[in-house]
């Protein structure tokens, strides 16, 4: 299935093939693609590069379909990565954290840091952190996969 171009975000790199490779959601995905593109929200004379998750609900392109600025889709990998780290030694603690010192790192962008913590303010986080490091834990070879690939492509761009 191709990709709009008729609409505000502008593609420029696609993979219109995404619906096959989407993790768990691999063949029954309704995310048909990704672009790199130009963003729907550039003024006349600024240009910002954004990424795009394309969704299509069967009859249309759907309005849940996403864009995101390149260093936020960045930052997220970050969050991502950083969670991932926090979880390997988790089972140290009772509750999978430390509740008197929520914060799991402050990782250092743009002259301040990314804050990385549990949020205590989850009414329900000792369940909701369980599950979410069993849902982690599961998914855990095809984030792998994932994060490899990044590793090989990142290695051969110098980082």
């Amino acid at each position: 299935m191709k990709i709009p171009t008729t609409l505000k975000h502008k593609p420029v790199i696609v993979s219109e093939n995404y619906e096959n490779v989407d993790g768990r959601y691999a063949n029954q995905s309704d995310a048909k693609g990704l672009s790199l593109g130009l963003a729907q929200w550039n003024d006349r004379g600024k240009v910002d590069i954004s990424a795009k998750v394309w969704r299509y609900t069967g009859e249309k392109w759907s309005r849940q379909s996403e864009e995101l600025p390149l260093h936020r889709v960045l930052d997220l990998a970050i969050l991502v990565t950083r969670s991932m780290v926090h979880f390997r030694e988790a089972y140290q603690y009772p509750e999978l954290y430390d509740p008197e010192n929520p914060v799991i790192d402050r990782v250092g962008l743009q002259g301040d840091a990314m804050t990385v913590s549990v949020c205590t303010d989850n009414d329900r986080i000792h369940e909701d952190i369980k599950l979410f490091s069993q849902a982690l834990s599961d998914d855990g070879e095809l984030i792998g996969e994932r994060l490899k690939t990044l590793s090989v492509i990142l290695k051969e761009m110098g980082y």
